[in-house]
């Protein structure tokens, strides 16, 4: 393979490559961590279980040009398109746009948020451009090169899949080309 550079972000200075995110998929990280057995089936076991208890979080966003509220079941900060097993969050999402895609997924009911997700996954959202687009219900997404959270709800957090300490401020920057990554 050939080393190639690659973008990285720091939540509160602490660095991440691919992703992070608040509220479900944060929650749902958290349990999975707690669980005696891994793999995907228990990952699932997770996701459907915490589907039925999901609650709403309050957020305050600033970008380089404004500020919004959002009431959201959870946003992800995406350097990469997937979280993983091919499940894409960010389908513009690029590890060398000097960018950053934030997906948020406001306040519906639970059969919309169950078909907000499933066409998010498919690339079926549209990437905001311009001045952001607040929604009451449905998807939110954009890109920036960094973004300041305040965690209303006190939302869980995880940062490339791993729990972490649940902030009620998170300040998230774009590192440029930091790393190199061996591709085939």
């Amino acid at each position: 393979g050939k080393p190639v550079a690659i973008d990285g972000f720091h939540v509160n200075g602490q660095f991440s490559c691919m992703l992070c995110g608040l509220g479900f998929d944060a929650k749902v990280a958290h349990d999975f961590a707690r669980q005696p057995r891994r793999g995907l089936t228990t990952y699932i076991k997770q996701v459907v279980k915490n589907f039925f208890s999901a609650k709403i979080y309050s957020f305050e966003l600033t970008t380089n040009d404004r500020t919004f509220l959002t009431d959201a079941y959870f946003i992800s900060i995406a350097n990469s398109n997937q979280f993983g097993n091919n499940f894409t969050i960010a389908p513009q999402a690029s590890l060398s746009d000097g960018l950053l895609d934030i997906v948020i997924v406001t306040d519906q009911s639970k059969l919309s948020l169950l078909l907000q997700t499933l066409k998010q996954i498919r690339g079926k959202n549209k990437l905001q451009t311009g001045a952001i687009e607040e929604k009451k219900k449905g998807v939110i997404y954009f890109q920036t090169d960094q973004l300041i959270i305040k965690n209303l709800s006190k939302a869980p957090l995880h940062i490339d899949g791993d729990p972490a300490e649940t902030p009620k401020k998170l300040k998230i920057v774009i590192k440029e080309k930091c790393f190199r990554l061996i591709v085939p």
